[in-house]
């Protein structure tokens, strides 16, 4: 049990504890109410492991790689919006984390990654498994620290949880000497209530007179758009950005990363823009006069050339970080603070503005919107002897009626998940949309299901990326997750086989796999349930059999057809409206 002194204030006593290092960072984790902690110990942190060691409030997730347990750390914070915590040894520990650091930072997703180093005495001596991991991590962290002394644990935990949860969210490094978290060592704790953060900046409220002006040139536009990224996922403004939505009756798509911030099945809702978005919200943006972006950051992706990016518009820029506005496309107006604050704000000043709206001209609009949608870009060839990728996300979305937590990891399958399972919710579509990151799906997976373990989890993967971290078959066994993995095989690394069928002359150096597991048996080894699908007319019924047995871990085995591309498709360099659609049977056309 930890010592406590008395301390006299003048009018009252409380109680100071008396703890190690390693127990005062215990501490800090329960203060800030974390419940999990995905890591895997080593010797630097074994003093660490030992404070934890039956703490019944904090469970410990042993993941079998440390990638996973940074992955597994992210897809929790992203399904369920608090920070994931990760613990790892020093050396080979924190460097196979830097692939989960990366994913997280580019993703803006809230972390802190508990990292041990060796004693300070031997810091720079190249010691058994020392390695620098602030300076190693620096470009993939929003920040990190290089704890000093016992005394400054517990305000460098504070920062920390400060930093990776506030403004733009990100991953933050704690790099703790070994001999800082000796047992026999113990020092006073309190956990401080406040911090002072040098030239760390809480998100300012915008002013009203900027606001009113966006209001102004939101309500003077005839072919509006509305272009909503991660950042209103992030900021918990979904239900702002639809009661404005609503109110000013705008078209709407969103990024990959924005999935969820507006009901996929809303009449409003063009669906993905993009380099695989759907004709008519990629026709919209780039004939758009006056564009209103909220939380996103105008990604390659999604921007294409940018000199050809929406020519003709008026940019109106919404996010909590100042550094995004003007980075990549030059804006008309940008709008800093906290998305759900500014958005509020918006909807109010647009209000007297409303009566302005050219309703002729927005009907017309709509009416070139929906001639649009008589493409039907996300059409495809069915077959009743192979089965369509594109069929087993439209299954999945009838069984789970959209309700379901899905991850993927890169490719194909990340990008049909995105256009055909329907995201009514934020926070439901999990996948790594800046780095692009294969192996992220089933640890994150873990991480989803452990912060809604009564929840349908999903994983839709491809069976190259399953094999990235397919070690933590063996997490997801010990701690009972009954997560589902559909895997759409088609013996391919598919989007790189795609991209060189277009760009290579078919020319498919190393994107086909021969030595593929069975993954039934390999699913079985692990101690799980294996389904393999190989015939159109048995999918929905066996897909509806993996879905049933609740309470284990499933992994549907899909074999799809190996030459199917993902449409629509906008090579690198084009712009909006230089799609390629699907053939459905003919020659690739041009839009």
């Amino acid at each position: 049990m930890a010592k406590k002194d008395v301390l006299w204030t003048g009018c009252k006593t409380r109680e100071i504890m008396k703890l190690s290092g390693s127990q005062i960072i215990i501490e800090c984790l329960k203060k800030e109410g974390v419940e999990f902690i995905f890591g895997y110990p080593g010797g630097a942190v074994l003093h660490i492991y030992d404070a934890l060691f039956g703490d019944k409030k904090i469970k410990h997730i042993l993941t079998r790689h440390e990638q996973g347990a940074t992955h597994a750390a992210d897809g929790y914070a992203r399904a369920c919006g608090k920070p994931g915590v990760v613990l790892v040894t020093s050396g080979p520990g924190i460097t196979n984390c830097v692939t989960g650091l990366a994913t997280a930072h580019m993703d803006s997703v809230p972390m802190i990654i508990i990292s041990g180093q060796v004693s300070r005495e031997y810091v720079g001596s190249d010691a058994f498994q020392e390695a620098d991991a602030t300076g190693i991590t620096r470009p993939v962290t929003k920040h990190n620290f290089l704890v000093d002394s016992r005394e400054s644990i517990a305000e460098v935990f504070k920062k920390a949880f400060i930093i990776a949860t506030t403004g733009r969210p990100g991953p933050v490094l704690i790099d703790i000497p070994k001999d800082l978290t000796d047992p026999k060592v113990k020092i006073n704790f309190e956990y401080p209530k406040k911090v002072k953060l040098r030239s760390y900046k809480a998100p300012i409220s915008e002013s009203k007179s900027k606001i009113d002006e966006a209001a102004k040139l939101l309500a003077s536009a005839k072919k509006p758009m509305v272009y909503a990224g991660g950042g209103v996922i992030l900021g918990n403004a979904h239900k702002e950005l639809a009661a404005l939505v609503k109110n000013i009756g705008y078209p709407i798509t969103n990024t990959l990363m924005g999935l969820g911030c507006y009901p996929a099945t809303d009449n409003q809702f063009l669906g993905m823009l993009g380099m695989h978005g759907t004709y008519e919200a990629n026709m919209a943006m780039h004939d758009c006069d006056v564009l209103l972006a909220v939380g996103a950051r105008f990604d390659d992706r999604v921007t294409g050339d940018t000199s050809k990016f929406c020519p003709s518009a008026k940019i109106i820029h919404i996010d909590v970080d100042p550094s995004s506005i003007s980075k990549i496309i030059e804006v008309d107006l940008s709008l800093v603070g906290e998305t759900s604050k500014i958005l509020r704000d918006l909807n109010k000043a647009v209000k007297p503005y409303l009566k302005n709206i050219n309703k002729s001209a927005l009907k017309r609009w709509w009416t070139q919107i929906d001639k649009w949608r008589t493409k039907k870009c996300l059409s495809y060839k069915k077959s009743k002897t192979i089965i369509k990728p594109q069929s087993v996300i439209e299954t999945l979305y009838e069984i789970t009626k959209g309700d379901a937590y899905v991850t993927s990891d890169v490719g194909q399958h990340q990008m049909w998940a995105a256009q055909y399972y329907k995201f009514d919710k934020p926070n439901r579509w999990i996948n790594s949309g800046g780095l692009g990151t294969m192996g992220f799906g089933l640890p994150a997976a873990m991480g989803a299901q452990l912060a809604y373990p009564k929840s349908e989890v999903i994983c839709v993967t491809g069976e190259a990326s399953i094999l990235m971290c397919i070690q933590e078959l063996a997490t997801c066994l010990q701690y009972r997750l009954p997560i589902k993995i559909i895997t759409l095989n088609n013996r391919y690394m598919g989007m790189v086989r795609q991209w060189q069928e277009f760009f290579y002359e078919g020319r498919y150096a190393m994107s086909y796999m021969e030595a593929i597991p069975d993954f039934v048996q390999l699913a079985s080894s692990f101690g799980h349930i294996g389904i393999k699908i190989e015939k159109p007319s048995e999918l929905k019924s066996k897909l509806q059999e993996a879905m049933n047995l609740k309470d284990r871990l499933v992994f549907v085995d899909i074999i799809t057809d190996q030459e199917e591309n993902v449409y629509p498709m906008i090579k690198s360099g084009q712009a909006h409206n230089e799609m390629h659609l699907s053939p459905t049977g003919k020659d690739t056309e041009l839009a």
